[in-house]
């Protein structure tokens, strides 16, 4: 079979069956870096896969290459399985058609992606000058202090970072709340969180249809407000943290591009900060997350690898 088909129809079936898999996998957050990591995968091995079945294509396509036009018809004709026929016109059709499609979206895909992060990064960057003009700084903090009674606390990404806290959020949280809920920011920043979802964000804007990408970029957004919270509670503990998500809920959603503690899902990520999981269950979660993770980057290498030793093949066909 074509290396290139191979990769069109592995890069499909990831993009169909991967995020509902994916989603059953990390639902509880119970290792949401792994989640993170496997939808990650999940998305650059289909973003790559695609990628190479474009430069493979136009390769061929190119004139330098015009002498392995029947080469190529044998491997449609291999594939399908006869020359001749209802069935075998209408699959070969079909492969065509889906490659085909797969080439002429990529540049669109690519420029709307890049699109998308250029512009949230702008927004970031112009409210991070904003809220440094119009607020002040926290003393001995990294923190800017809006006045304004919504209680909010959210991060932006800008030069630099910042770390906005309205007088609201401050009325409303203890000192120790205070503490946790910023090492929650800072965990965001620190991770360069604002980067990953800037990036499938776009990939999702751009294909707004595809469940990978969509369904990617939500769930990628909740399993890093778990990880910022993993990382506030073990300086800080699971009882501040849990009180300063309390405090901030139900108030005026963050502006565009910002990370926020109290923003997203804080009802299950309260939920998951007070129910103990045993250790065999945090085993399971993991070994399950690291086999989907590596069976999703290992077969698109396996299919190089079929391919280089010549199992994976096209080649003119026997008369």
């Amino acid at each position: 079979m074509s290396i290139t088909i191979c990769l069109v129809v592995y890069g499909l079936m990831v993009a169909v069956v991967g995020p509902p898999v994916l989603v059953r996998l990390t639902r509880r957050g119970i290792a949401p870096w792994l989640g993170v990591s496997a939808w990650l995968v999940a998305i650059v091995a289909v973003l790559l896969a695609w990628t190479a079945t474009v430069v493979m294509v136009v390769g061929e396509a190119m004139p330098v290459w015009i002498r392995h036009a029947q080469w190529m018809a044998a491997c449609f004709a291999w594939v399908t399985g006869s020359n001749e026929g209802r069935a075998g016109a209408v699959a070969h059709a079909g492969l065509m058609t889906v490659v085909a499609v797969v080439v002429v979206m990529f540049p669109f895909v690519v420029w709307r992606t890049g699109r998308g992060a250029l512009r949230m990064r702008a927004l970031s960057h112009r409210h991070a000058r904003m809220a440094r003009v119009i607020g002040h700084c926290m003393p001995g903090s990294d923190t800017v202090v809006v006045d304004t009674t919504d209680r909010i606390a959210y991060c932006v990404a800008g030069r630099p970072h910042t770390i906005v806290v309205t007088t609201g959020a401050l009325a409303a949280l203890t000192p120790e709340q205070l503490q946790a809920v910023l090492a929650h920011e800072r965990a965001h920043l620190t991770g360069r969180h604002h980067l990953v979802l800037a990036a499938v964000r776009g990939m999702a804007a751009a294909l707004p249809r595809m469940r990978l990408f969509g369904e990617g970029a939500a769930d990628i957004a909740r399993l890093l407000e778990m990880c910022a919270d993993d990382t506030a509670a073990r300086s800080h503990g699971r009882r501040a943290l849990l009180g300063g998500l309390l405090a901030l809920t139900g108030t005026q959603p963050a502006p565009a591009g910002a990370l926020r503690a109290g923003g997203h899902d804080v009802v299950a990520r309260a939920d998951r900060l007070t129910i103990s999981v045993s250790p065999l269950t945090h085993l399971r979660s993991r070994a399950l997350l690291s086999v989907t993770t590596i069976a999703i980057a290992a077969t698109p290498i396996a299919f190089g690898v079929l391919w280089t030793v010549g199992v994976i093949m096209c080649g003119p066909m026997p008369s």
